[in-house]
């Protein structure tokens, strides 16, 4: 969400508003605090600049922008914040169908499902069969997955490890909610190893989860012998063959561009 700030002068600084980069006049850097003859009207200097280094409070604006995009995602509207939160007001369950026959069924609550998901929304707001007997079997999830998703909707917290994320991955974009689905694939891409990059390209490709794909592809054609002759790597590209062919074009697409550009140098 746009978020609109209020200007006001540091009393420590040595520059105003007004200033103007082409008074001549020497300012204050915001981001080394030396002073310098300005280049631009963004009030940092050259060194600061070339050195890709960001001012203190656009820092500070990402950090209370990521804070305030998690509050939005968990807050509630005023005529639904007096309901609590306990499992004695739950008027829904859901059942994840991988689950074990002796597996209770989750308790949540309709208002907090939709606020979080355009899908359960649909889901409560029509005569579906969901609604009416206030029962979800959500297919294709185990009960593990299942309870750390409906926790997600709740805290906004999730605590993952691989499998837990591709899990999340797949369930967050099946009932689109997008930034469970994001934090999932960021974390995948954080975690990347060199030995999971072909099962990760595969699974990308599967999910279009992109920037995972562009990770593990880059990975791939830099390290491609190693990648392809892994044990457990083989069975994956009898498997997915128009995948392989489609990485393979990446590959020596990349590899005549290098050669190319190697032979322009010398």
């Amino acid at each position: 969400m746009e978020r609109h700030r209020s200007c006001h002068n540091d009393p420590d600084s040595d520059f105003s508003d007004s200033s103007d980069s082409n008074t001549g006049m020497e300012v204050c850097c915001i981001s080394c605090r030396e002073m310098y003859f300005p280049h631009d009207s963004r009030r940092i200097c050259k060194e600061c600049c070339d050195g890709d280094m960001y001012f203190p409070h656009e820092k500070l604006l990402k950090k209370v922008n990521a804070v305030k995009a998690k509050v939005d995602f968990l807050r509630l509207s005023s005529s639904q914040d007096h309901v609590s939160n306990s499992k004695s007001f739950a008027d829904v369950v859901l059942i994840a169908s991988n689950s074990a026959a002796s597996a209770a069924p989750i308790p949540a609550h309709k208002f907090i499902l939709m606020s979080r998901s355009p899908v359960f929304r649909a889901m409560f707001e029509n005569n579906t069969e969901e609604s009416r007997s206030s029962r979800v079997k959500i297919s294709n999830v185990s009960y593990e997955t299942l309870q750390t998703f409906i926790e997600y909707l709740y805290t906004g917290k999730a605590c993952l490890d691989e499998q837990m994320a591709c899990d999340l991955f797949v369930l967050s974009d099946q009932y689109q909610v997008m930034r469970l689905k994001i934090f999932c694939e960021k974390f995948l891409v954080n975690n990347l190893s060199l030995e999971k990059s072909l099962v990760a390209y595969v699974f990308a490709q599967q999910y279009n989860a992109k920037k995972l794909g562009d990770a593990a592809l880059l990975n791939i054609i830099d390290n491609m012998e190693e990648v392809t002759k892994g044990k457990d790597n083989v069975e994956i590209v009898k498997k997915n063959p128009h995948l392989i062919s489609k990485m393979y074009e990446e590959y020596f697409s990349k590899k005549v561009v290098k050669t190319f550009n190697k032979s322009k140098t010398n």
